[in-house]
């Protein structure tokens, strides 16, 4: 694996832990939403990650054995199907008949958990990429 190669699988994972954490935020904000677009309160949303090669050209492709040269992007993001937190609340406007209101189902210390877990892996993306610059720099200065 070269070094444009290395960084472009640290690149993908960069990519793909932002969306996730794009997607976390986007949960976090809509934690009391009992009334969405699509009607109803917010359902909460996760992404599907999955492995895809990274190669530059064809030729490279040819070269090289997938199996080495793995990122990763975002497949899908998906609706979480648990049910709704129901709160009786009866003077609320989203109020059903028996006076209970379906609040999203948004656990906020999960997401949390979560948006701990992506920064991780965004900053473990971030050395391998530090690393890598490191280690390209070392052999420019071998070269000398």
């Amino acid at each position: 694996m070269d070094i444009d190669q290395a960084l472009a699988v640290s690149a993908s994972g960069l990519d793909a832990q932002k969306t996730r954490l794009n997607t976390i935020a986007s949960n976090l904000a809509n934690v009391s939403s009992t009334r969405t677009a699509e009607g109803g309160p917010y359902r909460r949303r996760d992404v599907v990650f999955k492995s895809v090669p990274v190669q530059e050209t064809f030729q490279a492709a040819m070269d090289s054995s997938l199996e080495n040269n793995q990122g990763v992007e975002v497949s899908d993001t998906v609706l979480d199907q648990r049910p709704f937190k129901r709160v009786y609340e009866p003077q609320h406007p989203d109020a059903d008949p028996d006076g209970f209101v379906s609040y999203p189902n948004v656990n906020p210390a999960e997401e949390m958990v979560n948006m701990l877990s992506a920064l991780r892996s965004y900053e473990a993306n971030v050395t391998a990429m530090n690393a890598t610059k490191s280690m390209a720099m070392k052999a420019l200065e071998i070269g000398r």
